[in-house]
């Protein structure tokens, strides 16, 4: 057979495992997708010296498919066949050595004590002040619990808990879903994060639905439509809460200037930058379809956010060294601004020049 026709088997056989998937029949798709990654790996076999993209394409896709068939060993065992290869490309260079961080990572996880759903994640802060392998601890402890609230929020979601204001999850999501932080490759600062979960019984499907789910609702808040993300999540305030959280994960362009969110055996990202967080801001604000009072105005301010009291319903704001108090908070989620305290941020009001009623929040840096 040539490179096409075993080529052209491994797309075969990943397309039925992805179906298998979706279907919630994880053990079948795994063994669908070692199928597949064997005919890829037989294409590679079938190739001239002188192909060395298609060489390296080919090569990323077999190391790549032999670990979504949790092949650990022959996922490494390709990926560094092809490392050894002269002339292969930077990219697939690249894409291989972080398959082979991955396929690590795996390893270890498999040999700790511990139990960890599929569906792992990686993400990558990039520009600024971040360099390769190095980050402003703040930044990282910060988009850490963010992602940590947006697992955990999808977790509820998918339960049908109802939706949560205030205080930590439930034990048993607490206990069910439990985010782990782990190394990754450098290329920026990256981090991946995997699900603890309690024991063997529990690792199933879920796992997988949930990390789907989370690319599904990234993807819908960033480039997708209202009525999409309306249909995916019926609830309005957990669209609401899933924009205002994934607005808190993209940057604003004074720190860093990328956040990319992706599978960690899928090259393909969901990215944010400042203009995505401009967008989403937009979209949080549309929410509140209301118009001013006669006598008042829509305005915003910038300041360090000082103060917050949930039960009184205000928060305060240091804006120009004045303190200013803003009513109506009582609705708002905790695990969004909580974090936000004693931090530079932009709170966006309706005021008579008095009194300010609040709109919304987000950080300023």
């Amino acid at each position: 057979m040539t490179w096409i026709k075993h080529h052209r088997l491994s797309e075969q056989c990943a397309g039925q495992a992805e179906a298998l998937l979706r279907e919630g029949r994880a053990e079948e798709a795994r063994e669908r997708y070692a199928r597949a990654a064997e005919a890829e790996e037989r294409a590679l076999d079938e190739l001239a010296p002188s192909k060395a993209k298609t060489y390296g394409i080919t090569a990323v896709s077999a190391a790549s498919l032999y670990f979504k068939g949790r092949r650990l060993a022959d996922a490494e065992r390709v990926a560094m066949a092809g490392m050894r290869f002269d002339q292969l490309p930077q990219f697939a260079r690249h894409q291989l050595r972080h398959i082979m961080q991955v396929v690590w990572t795996e390893d270890v996880r498999r040999r700790a004590d511990l139990c960890f759903a599929p569906g792992e994640i990686i993400v990558s802060v990039d520009g600024g002040q971040v360099v390769p392998g190095g980050a402003p601890l703040v930044l990282v402890l910060e988009k850490v619990a963010t992602v940590s609230s947006v697992w955990q929020r999808i977790a509820e979601f998918k339960s049908g808990t109802p939706h949560r204001r205030r205080g930590p999850p439930k034990k048993s999501i607490q206990d069910g879903f439990r985010p782990w932080l782990f190394h990754a490759p450098p290329g920026g600062y990256q981090f991946a994060v995997a699900i603890q979960r309690p024991n063997e019984e529990l690792l199933q499907e879920p796992g997988d639905v949930i990390s789907g789910f989370f690319f599904r609702v990234l993807r819908l808040v960033c480039s997708g439509s209202d009525k999409d993300f309306a249909e995916a999540v019926p609830t309005p305030e957990y669209r609401e809460t899933f924009l205002k959280l994934a607005r808190n994960l993209a940057p604003t362009g004074k720190v860093f200037d990328t956040l990319k969110v992706k599978a960690a055996d899928d090259s393909n990202a969901v990215v944010l930058d400042p203009e995505v967080r401009q967008e989403i801001g937009e979209r949080i604000r549309a929410l509140r379809d209301e118009k001013p009072h006669p006598s008042r105005h829509n305005t915003s301010y910038e300041g360090t956010l000082c103060a917050l009291h949930w039960d009184d319903d205000w928060l305060e704001v240091v804006a120009k060294g004045k303190r200013m108090r803003v009513h109506g908070v009582d609705e708002q989620v905790e695990d969004v601004i909580g974090p936000m305290v004693n931090k530079m941020v932009t709170v966006y009001v309706e005021t008579d020049g008095a009194k300010h009623r609040f709109l919304d929040i987000e950080l300023a840096e």
